[in-house]
């Protein structure tokens, strides 16, 4: 099967990447109502996976993740500001905990919603610096991890891998090794083509999760889980070719590097990671 994004896809992307350019720098609070105002967060399945594919790119601080895909599947609507959802029974390292206006418990007797004010959340450090993360104190808690969650996860994953691919290339044409550019040696192209391979692979299996949902196709659940193991083991290829073509260099904090190399290993270990999806692939 061959799919190709239509023209109005292929615009959003471009029109989502060309807004997100222009408030990035920004304070966190102006980006967030730009998202807000431009009604991204309305987008079907697909649209939205374009939407967070960019959003990953370029490791959006604002809380539009969580809002969209931890909150959303629960509640059934959007908030009236920011949310998140906890949803795994343990009310640990929840997306956004300690800065969401509304925050949905999924309970042994449904879904309550409360305003995040009125809950005990203690934000705690993650190698993203970017990233708000917590833990949750509440009652009673249920397990049941929404597929749109996974495919949020899986989409960003995909867009900061696909981001260290273009450092990568970008570095290894102007970078010069005994006379000739670092990107001409063959070690080097080979090391470029797996972690192409890996992240174009990932992004078909987000896209073919993204469509399950949107038709709520019986397959939308596995195909959640592949989408999530696919995007954990992309950034594992991508972590380490990365690092490792760009030389010591990618080690400094001074390289803007880190902060996409960060955000990818962030949504790989967030509700699971690749080995993790695969077993439960196995059981299902």
């Amino acid at each position: 099967m061959e799919f190709e994004l239509d023209e109005e896809q292929r615009l959003l992307k471009r029109t989502v990447r060309e807004t997100v350019a222009k408030v990035r720098g920004r304070p966190v609070e102006q980006q967030w109502d730009t998202y807000l105002r431009l009604g991204w967060l309305e987008a079907p399945p697909l649209e939205l996976a374009l939407i967070l594919e960019e959003l990953g790119h370029v490791a959006d601080p604002t809380p539009f993740l969580a809002t969209a895909t931890w909150f959303a599947p629960l509640a059934g609507r959007l908030p009236e500001r920011s949310g998140t959802g906890v949803f795994d029974g343990t009310g640990r390292y929840v997306l956004d905990a300690g800065r969401a206006d509304e925050v949905a418990l999924l309970t042994p007797g449904g879904v309550t919603v409360v305003p995040g004010a009125e809950l005990a959340a203690e934000r705690v450090a993650v190698l993203d610096p970017n990233l708000h993360v917590g833990h949750v104190s509440a009652g009673d808690l249920a397990v049941g991890v929404p597929d749109l969650a996974l495919l949020g996860l899986a989409a960003t994953c995909v867009g900061a891998c696909r981001r260290i691919l273009d450092l990568v290339l970008d570095h290894v044409k102007q970078r010069v090794q005994f006379g000739r550019p670092l990107g001409s040696f063959q070690a080097v192209k080979h090391k470029a083509a797996d972690m192409h391979v890996a992240v174009e692979r990932a992004r078909a299996l987000t896209h073919f999760c993204a469509l399950t949902i949107a038709e709520d196709d019986p397959r939308r659940t596995d195909a959640a889980h592949m989408a999530k193991a696919a995007a954990g083991e992309c950034q594992r290829v991508v972590f380490r070719h990365g690092l490792q073509l760009f030389g010591a260099m990618g080690f400094t904090w001074e390289n803007e590097l880190q902060y996409y190399l960060k955000r990818a290993q962030a949504c790989d270990l967030l509700l699971g990671t690749a080995s993790v999806h695969r077993k439960a692939l196995l059981t299902s």
